[in-house]
């Protein structure tokens, strides 16, 4: 891998790391702050509302060098990983975990887009996928960690752990990632030009109703390791491990075949993926394999979209919206992530904490995600090769 992929994906790491840790370490969390699991759901979507609100940092910064941009993004993950291990309430919890959100999405608009220009030409979506392999690592590596940090020692070293990644990233984005130019000023107003088009809402509103699917069950996966799958405490870190091993193979899987076949084709079979796990982690009784299997397969499924529904944000964009595009995708995802934990919190506290059903409330939104994606590819990718049409499909 490029020494640049490889200063982005250290980045994607942290930013994977400092959002999915809050779903292996949520026990210890909230008996700390003295609260609920249901209740601590709401750490998860305080960081999933500032990555929304976060990306408004690209909307004022189109004329800085992509760059500068990712060096202000990892401060700004320094401070608010560095509040999360500090926290001596629930409130400024809440807002540590909103603070490092705010980085979320305006980062991975912003390395999608060093990542698909540095490519080698017919390899974008495997760069891109490269980079959010980061991601992948951190839910493979450092959830695990975390969990078994919070198991034995303290949840608060996972943020402080995050927070020297983030120092040691900055150091390596300004060593590694070649200056690039900004993207063409097309004025305030003229980012947002590609979203008057029907196509990008399209795939906008897949991820979203994708992820909320998923982030129903996901949100509470560690609980639901232990009351379904039968799976001891001390054993979470281990399954987070294997979940993160099906986000990295996912990854890898899903860039490869895009660059292959069809974008949003790709995007439609990993989300099928996620919505059949779904559907049997509700119907199937729970033991220690269906728990394996499920976690792997969710999860698998969960990253396998990711580099097609990135690029074809960041292309949708093209001429001046491309920053914006490619932040879409994880406002998108994580306004998912935010509606997901609440509705999944929903069906736990409806259900009196049966841990099947948060998955039985994700079935018919990761259905409708698996639509869209299939009916988008079938009236804009009538050919293997990628359509260049997005901005214009209808």
């Amino acid at each position: 891998m490029k020494k640049s992929l490889l200063a982005l994906a250290s980045g994607a790491f942290i930013l994977g790391a400092a959002e999915f840790v809050m779903m292996g370490i949520l026990p210890q969390v909230a008996q700390e702050m003295k609260v609920s699991i249901p209740t601590a759901g709401n750490y998860i979507s305080s960081y999933a509302i500032g990555v929304c609100i976060g990306t408004l940092i690209l909307v004022f910064g189109r004329k800085v060098p992509p760059k500068r941009l990712i060096i202000l993004f990892m401060v700004i993950a320094l401070a608010g990983n560095t509040l999360s291990a500090f926290a001596v309430n629930s409130p400024m919890l809440l807002l540590a975990r909103f603070v490092s959100g705010l980085p979320h999405g305006a980062f991975f608009g912003a390395a999608s887009l060093i990542a698909k220009t540095l490519a080698d030409k017919g390899k974008e979506a495997q760069s891109v996928a490269a980079m959010v392999t980061g991601q992948t690592v951190a839910n493979m590596l450092g959830v695990p960690a975390g969990t078994l940090m919070a198991e034995y020692l303290s949840w608060r070293l996972a943020f402080a752990a995050l927070a020297v990644w983030a120092a040691m990233t900055i150091a390596l984005v300004a060593l590694w990632v070649p200056r690039i130019d900004a993207v063409r000023d097309a004025g305030l107003a003229g980012q947002f030009r590609f979203l008057t088009k029907p196509g990008p809402w399209c795939i906008l509103t897949a991820v979203f109703v994708g992820n909320a699917g998923i982030f129903c069950w996901w949100s509470y996966v560690s609980p639901w390791l232990i009351h379904v799958g039968g799976y001891a405490k001390a054993s979470v870190s281990a399954m987070m491990m294997l979940a993160g091993l099906g986000m990295v193979v996912g990854g890898i899987a899903g860039g490869r075949l895009t660059d292959r076949w069809r974008t949003a084709g790709a995007a439609a079979v990993g989300q099928a993926i996620s919505f059949i796990g779904l559907l049997l982690t509700f119907l199937l009784p729970g033991s220690r394999l269906s728990a394996a299997v499920f976690t792997f397969c969710i999860a698998f499924g969960l990253f396998f979209v990711s580099a097609p529904q990135q690029l074809l944000m960041t292309q949708a964009g093209e001429g001046g919206g491309e920053l914006i595009g490619g932040a879409a995708v994880q406002v998108a995802f994580n306004f998912g992530n935010a509606v997901g934990s609440v509705v999944g919190g929903m069906m736990l506290n409806a259900s009196g904490l049966n841990y099947h059903y948060p998955a039985l409330g994700g079935v018919p939104l990761a259905l409708l995600a698996v639509i869209l994606l299939a009916w988008y590819s079938h009236r804009a990718e009538r050919t293997p090769a990628v359509a260049r049409s997005l901005p214009s499909a209808s």
